[in-house]
């Protein structure tokens, strides 16, 4: 590397440095979350968000995932990343001809709790450089959209307790971040690398303890039923189907 490399801002939030009684910066702290939702996240959120809500936990987020506005820019996300249609054929183009009746019914289905995720196709892809295959899950694009608009309540509340040191599958953070980090490491003496691999990681991954540690930080018991959903989603491998007891569907919004 021939210039200096320095590492950009980690995505983990440190604590507020104000004086006693100072109100805090909303333009330092949105700055700061500039990735989250802004139909989900407001001033005043952002402001628990940082120092922390009464007794740890988050109240009816359940109630901004169904949100009109947080429901059309989750169907952008999954627009953008231009995926397969689901069990039910709808493709993304389908879904859009008639996007606002198909997100107010989404939006009905949470007030009548009637909305119910469909299965997931099963598809096998080849792992890069290897003849091995890993299992692919396409969920519909409804049940996409509806875990696009989950994730945008959900992401920043864990997001903010995750370690500086972890750069996979996070918001503004990726490969080009952990290189820096090692690039730092080498310059400061150290030498030793230890890798390692969690084999079948997301398939054998336990819903019991996954749930319990959402429920640590958010009591709102419909999203506790949206995820265990989610997890035990049909999956159509075959023509009669199965349904999982342990792991996340790899490919769906979710999961990442």
């Amino acid at each position: 590397m021939t210039e200096e490399l320095k590492e950009g801002p980690p995505a983990r939030v440190s604590e507020t440095t104000q004086q006693a009684g100072e109100a805090p910066n909303p333009w330092a702290i949105r700055a700061r979350w500039d990735w989250v939702e802004p139909a989900v996240w407001t001033e005043r959120m952002l402001t628990a968000l940082e120092q922390g809500v009464k007794g740890g936990k988050w109240f009816r987020p359940i109630d901004k995932v169904y949100a009109l506005p947080n429901l059309r820019q989750a169907f952008e996300r999954v627009k953008a990343n231009r995926g397969a249609a689901g069990v039910d054929h709808v493709t993304v183009k389908e879904f859009e001809r008639h996007l606002e009746a198909n997100l107010e019914k989404l939006a009905r289905s949470r007030r009548e709790g009637s909305y119910r995720p469909q299965a997931i196709r099963r598809k096998w892809i080849f792992k890069p450089g290897s003849k091995e295959q890993r299992p692919l899950g396409i969920p519909t694009v409804r049940d996409r959209v509806v875990q696009a608009a989950l994730r945008a309540g959900l992401e920043p509340i864990f997001e903010r307790d995750f370690a500086a040191q972890s750069y996979g599958f996070r918001p503004n953070r990726g490969c080009r971040d952990a290189l820096r980090r090692v690039d730092g490491l080498l310059r400061n003496g150290y030498d030793r690398v230890v890798d390692a691999d969690l084999k079948s990681y997301f398939d054998t991954i336990p819903h019991p303890a996954l749930l319990a540690w959402v429920k640590g930080k958010v009591a709102d018991g419909r999203v506790l039923e949206l995820l265990e959903a989610f997890l035990t989603q049909k999956v159509m491998e075959t023509a009669k189907g199965w349904t999982p007891e342990e792991g996340t569907p790899q490919g769906a919004v979710i999961t990442a």
